[in-house]
């Protein structure tokens, strides 16, 4: 009996989990996967799921989905709209919503292992499916690996993934070299000296320097790279301060970086601390800012030999036209770790899943940016198909082009 994708997907779409609690998730892909007949290894990350394929000898392909969802209250109106609740990490209770597209990442990856498995006669080798838990906070992947998924499972000769994206349905999307960029999530912790909202003067004002710093910040871009190159510092959030008549001790701000490469990764972080230090002592700070950092991604690079094989099978399977090279993305991922980890190659790419009448429209009229919901949007929604179809056919493809 095959696997219904589409209620497959309607299901996970109705039912999101938030990052390492993606327990109704899990166990919906081990009901597939034993529906396959196939052996699969729980709690990996706490939460994410492997499963392998043998097929006598030949080449190792591992396949990677993300399967967690996001804080983010749904506004489609799709009838099957998501409604969940969850726990955040502050024990805050939030919406949950997959306004990123896992759900239709695991979909796509379970379809392919279905397909794989009944056509097992027209090729040879191993095939490692990875599920994998928080992507979203950039940690999932290396919770598998540090729970040993790489030495249970066969080594891999190369590391293959997909993410949906607003593209028109049907296309794939790919680049070689760096496909998304590096990034790193820090929090800065600015230590001034309190006091009554009356006598500043007696302090060190620490919601000035914020404003100080997150100003400073805005030039590391703007003045200090080459505009020929890439970077992004955004200060995502500011806390300080409980009353309008205190003058707090302390204020924390929360940035999130992005860069191309590990070089510019390193340029980028000292000029952030030169001027988070500066700012500091110009304020008379008496003690040096605490800066934390709370996750760190690579950069997602694609194997240069390795996509344009990919290219090639794609547009023999889905016609010319139906890859395209989507530029690099300033979005990161933690995929790269398996890759990086087993000292292979990696190729992740994109597929679309907009209506494609509704995306050339936008094109047209230069609206792209204003109508066209992205991912993390409230209002990001796939079409079902042709996407369900292409995400499993663009998987299968790609694997099948590095087995035997």
């Amino acid at each position: 009996m095959s696997i219904d994708l589409e209620a497959l997907y309607i299901d996970l779409h109705r039912h999101p989990e938030l990052s390492f609690q993606e327990t109704r998730t899990a166990g919906v892909i081990t009901r597939e996967l034993d529906g396959l007949g196939l052996d699969f290894t729980e709690g990996l990350g706490k939460t994410g799921v492997a499963t392998v394929i043998r097929n006598g000898d030949g080449p190792v392909v591992w396949l990677r989905a993300d399967m967690d969802a996001l804080p983010v209250e749904e506004q489609t109106g799709l009838s099957y709209a998501s409604t969940a609740r969850g726990i955040d990490p502050a024990g805050t209770d939030v919406p949950v919503m997959h306004a990123c597209g896992h759900d239709m990442h695991v979909t796509a990856l379970l379809g392919a292992l279905e397909r794989l498995v009944a056509t097992k006669d027209e090729w040879a080798g191993t095939v490692v499916a990875v599920f994998q838990p928080a992507e979203e906070y950039g940690a999932g992947a290396q919770a598998m690996i540090a729970d040993g998924v790489l030495d249970a499972y066969p080594k891999p000769d190369i590391v293959l993934g997909q993410h949906l994206t607003p593209l028109p349905a049907g296309v794939v999307g790919v680049r070689p070299g760096t496909q998304m960029a590096a990034s790193d999530g820090i929090t800065v912790r600015l230590l001034g000296r309190g006091g009554h909202g009356s006598r500043p003067h007696a302090t060190v004002d620490p919601i000035v320097m914020a404003a100080a710093t997150v100003m400073r910040l805005q030039t590391i871009v703007s003045r200090e790279i080459d505009p020929r190159e890439m970077a992004v510092v955004t200060i995502g959030a500011i806390h300080a301060g409980l009353k309008n008549n205190i003058i707090p001790a302390e204020a924390t701000l929360e940035l999130s970086l992005r860069y191309p490469d590990d070089a510019a990764r390193a340029d980028v972080l000292a000029r952030v601390e030169r001027i988070v230090r500066a700012e500091a002592a110009a304020s008379g700070a008496a003690e040096e800012p605490v800066i934390t950092t709370l996750h760190s991604l690579p950069p997602t690079i694609n194997d240069a030999d390795a996509t344009a094989r990919l290219v090639a099978a794609w547009q023999r399977a889905f016609g010319e036209g139906s890859v395209v090279d989507p530029g690099m993305f300033t979005g990161s991922e933690d995929v790269s770790w398996f890759a990086r980890e087993a000292g292979v190659p990696l190729v992740y790419w994109f597929w679309g899943g907009l209506d494609p009448e509704r995306f050339a429209d936008a094109v047209a009229r230069g609206a792209v940016n204003e109508e066209i919901p992205t991912n993390h949007s409230p209002y990001f929604a796939p079409v079902l198909h042709p996407t369900i179809e292409r995400g499993v056919d663009a998987l299968v493809v790609a694997a099948r082009e590095f087995l035997a």
